[in-house]
């Protein structure tokens, strides 16, 4: 199929930060994420690889993982170490078996490293001392490590907005209209100062090669002083729309995706935060629109945010 002639009246946008060249990429250019589909070669693993960022930014459970891997872990090696050294370089077994002993060496391990220490297991050795110092240092070492990581996912600023699943292109006035919607989640994080900037690229052929070319989509209302609700962008696609005349086909085979990028200030962090997120020709619904997702209450003294409608949508009344 024929790639869609692109409306000369559209202004491109050169200054994405993604190249033209159409062949050179894979999947989409953003994740419905907001991180970047992007994998890096050529530099050596641990160069380019960044363990802080990595512990930060994983979800909660398996950070908690991570933890508890490497408090296993760690202790295992230690426990090693002390068998390498001699099971008698320690004193104050209760357990009269090998196996049992084991188990003791690594409870001992475990306190030693948590520097709590009971007492009722000790080093007699100079080796046994010696590693019993060590795993003493490495212990406290690794907690102000955790501490700092702790600290670092509990402060790091969010702005914890939910976008919905799916862009619709639906009526819009008297013509047609390019819409999400996303809302912050958080009880007590309202973000003020809210500005959205949103992206298209298209795959276009120029001179027998396919590019890809980008534009900054016109919005019907591109900021907002705060966001205590849901916040609904509108591009209409009129006659100076980079997608006037688009139909679904036309944006399938034209690799059609909307980079996201919202920035506020949430009072919490007291600073700046953003959030990015995409979407592909194949998250785009046709002829419907979305749902209202608020309500009065039944007392009717609050307004009451429906998240669970954020994605929700009917079909569109055609005239």
């Amino acid at each position: 199929m024929a790639l869609h002639k692109l409306n000369p009246f559209s202004k491109t946008n050169n200054d994405t930060g993604f190249g033209t060249n159409a062949s050179n990429y894979g999947g989409r250019f953003i994740n419905k994420d907001g991180t970047f589909n992007l994998q890096r070669e050529g530099v050596p693993f641990f160069k380019r690889f960044n363990v802080y960022h990595l512990l930060i930014n994983m979800p909660s459970w398996k950070f908690a993982i991570v933890l508890v891997a490497f408090f296993i872990t760690i202790n295992l090696a230690y426990t090693l170490l002390y068998l390498a050294l001699g099971i008698n370089g320690l004193q104050g077994y209760m357990s009269t078996d090998k196996w049992s002993r084991i188990k003791e060496i690594f409870f001992f391990s475990t306190e030693t490293f948590t520097t709590v220490g009971y007492g009722r297991v000790n080093p007699i050795s100079d080796g046994s001392n010696i590693v019993a110092a060590f795993e003493a240092m490495t212990g406290f070492l690794s907690f102000a490590i955790a501490t700092g990581l702790f600290f670092g996912r509990f402060a790091k600023p969010r702005a914890f907005l939910s976008f919905s699943d799916n862009a619709v292109i639906a009526p819009y006035q008297d013509i047609t209209g390019l819409m999400f919607r996303f809302a912050c989640y958080k009880d007590g994080h309202t973000l003020t100062n809210v500005e959205v900037r949103v992206s298209l690229a298209l795959l276009s052929n120029e001179n027998g090669e396919n590019v890809y070319k980008f534009f900054d989509l016109p919005l019907e209302r591109k900021q907002a002083d705060s966001l205590p609700m849901n916040f609904t962008v509108v591009h209409p696609i009129n006659d100076q729309s980079p997608l006037y005349g688009f139909t679904l086909d036309d944006l399938k085979t034209s690799d059609f995706e909307i980079y996201v990028l919202v920035k506020a200030f949430n009072d919490v962090y007291s600073t700046n935060v953003l959030q990015r997120t995409s979407y592909t020709y194949d998250e785009v619904e046709f002829d419907v629109k979305f749902v209202p997702m608020y309500r009065e209450s039944d007392d009717g003294k609050t307004t009451i945010l429906e998240m669970h409608k954020l994605n929700a949508y009917a079909e569109a009344n055609k005239k």
